[in-house]
């Protein structure tokens, strides 16, 4: 006999029944991943069980929308499955019962920590017995369906954003490859209107008037820390972003003094050359950094441009070398990359497109994350 639960947070407007405790086994039938890649090699292995099927119609027979639990490697994130059957990185997938709406069932998964459940100290492993003693509530059948639509729904616009953010991210790899000159080229394929002039190469030595290390202040010593001077490591840097950046740290005076860090001008970009080969950040205001930085001062062309064409030639030199424990670039490495540069004016011209774009980029990823975080407030509140 179910149980009464306690009511949701948030409900939808004439829905005042309590909810019931269940458990899984009552709301959904949860089968054994399958692989069926290879359905005409023989007994075909049913995932997790030891055993074998040989019928390619048992494969088939399961023509329904299910929840995949255990993709990839992970017990956590249950997914949908569109598909008549699934594969082998299916660990398990649930079939919900004729009175149970599909999308509802999906948030009910979400709202479970399937990691607490982890039966193993390795690899994730969850059982079937696991899953169906899990309990939830379950309200009747009209309000699952109206919570399903509206996650699905929510879902649906998720993906929508995910999507223009995936586009934009692959429309600006491909205007960096084309708004700069291949290997041997002296001109972009494409570039500005009035710009014919052709583009030099320049070592990057001879694009800025100093260079500026880094380094760590004891962290034991409380009188070093929590100051005014802010203070960056390479885990604050992204790996894509170049203008934004999170410094949850700051040094004082006396752990500037004390320490190898130095204040590096307002206007600079700071290189990493150690762990995290790759990344730069530009900060237009005065700062310090770790030993894992080269800063690169008194810039003496376009900043925003320097920054795209030296980051875009730190992810060629990484790709050359891709399989290889790059575990960090020496100074004399760094200035001697050649860098191509048009006149200044084209320089800001490009570098005020790709800011714009990496604006347009970031306000996506933004609203992407907003709408994730949506989801997941409304999961805690919308479930009882």
């Amino acid at each position: 006999m179910t149980e009464q639960a306690k009511v949701p947070a948030i409900r939808f407007a004439g829905f005042t029944d309590p909810w019931e405790q269940r458990k899984f086994s009552e709301i959904v039938d949860v089968c054994s991943g399958r692989d069926y890649k290879h359905l005409d090699e023989g007994p075909i292995p049913v995932y997790g069980t030891g055993g074998y099927m040989t019928s390619v119609s048992e494969a088939l027979s399961h023509n329904r929308d299910a929840i995949g639990i255990g993709r990839k490697g992970t017990i956590d994130k249950p997914y949908l499955l569109k598909a008549p059957f699934w594969t082998v990185d299916t660990l398990f997938y649930a079939i919900p019962k004729s009175d149970i709406n599909l999308e509802f069932a999906l948030c009910s998964f979400l709202n479970v920590d399937w990691k607490s459940k982890d039966e193993s100290t390795g690899l994730p492993s969850l059982s079937k017995e696991s899953i169906n003693e899990a309990v939830l509530s379950v309200p009747n059948v009209v309000e699952q369906n109206h919570l399903g639509n509206f996650f699905a729904d929510l879902d649906r616009l998720i993906t929508l954003h995910q999507r223009k953010y995936d586009k934009l991210v692959i429309f600006k790899k491909s205007m960096l490859e084309k708004m700069f000159p291949k290997d041997g080229e002296s001109v972009p394929e494409i570039r500005f209107a009035g710009f014919t002039d052709p583009w030099e190469q320049r070592q990057l030595g001879e694009l800025v008037t100093t260079t500026i290390g880094g380094g760590t202040p004891s962290t034991s010593n409380p009188a070093y820390w929590d100051g005014e001077i802010p203070w960056i490591q390479s885990s604050n840097v992204l790996e894509d972003t170049l203008f934004d950046v999170d410094i949850p740290k700051a040094i004082t005076q006396k752990g500037l003094e004390e320490s190898a860090a130095q204040i590096v001008p307002e206007n600079s970009i700071a290189v990493v050359t150690h762990v995290g080969v790759g990344k730069l950040i530009y900060l237009p205001f005065q700062y310090s950094t770790s030993q894992d930085f080269i800063s690169l001062c008194g810039l003496k062309g376009d900043a925003r441009y320097t920054c795209y064409a030296l980051w875009k030639r730190l992810q060629e030199d990484l790709h050359i070398v891709q399989g290889s424990a790059i575990k960090g670039i020496t100074k004399e490495d760094l200035l001697e990359k050649n860098l191509p540069m048009p006149s200044v004016e084209e320089q800001a011209q490009i570098g005020v497109l790709f800011s714009q774009l990496d604006n347009l980029i970031t306000l996506h990823q933004r609203k992407l994350e907003l709408l994730q975080n949506i989801k997941k407030s409304l999961l805690d509140k919308m479930f009882a």
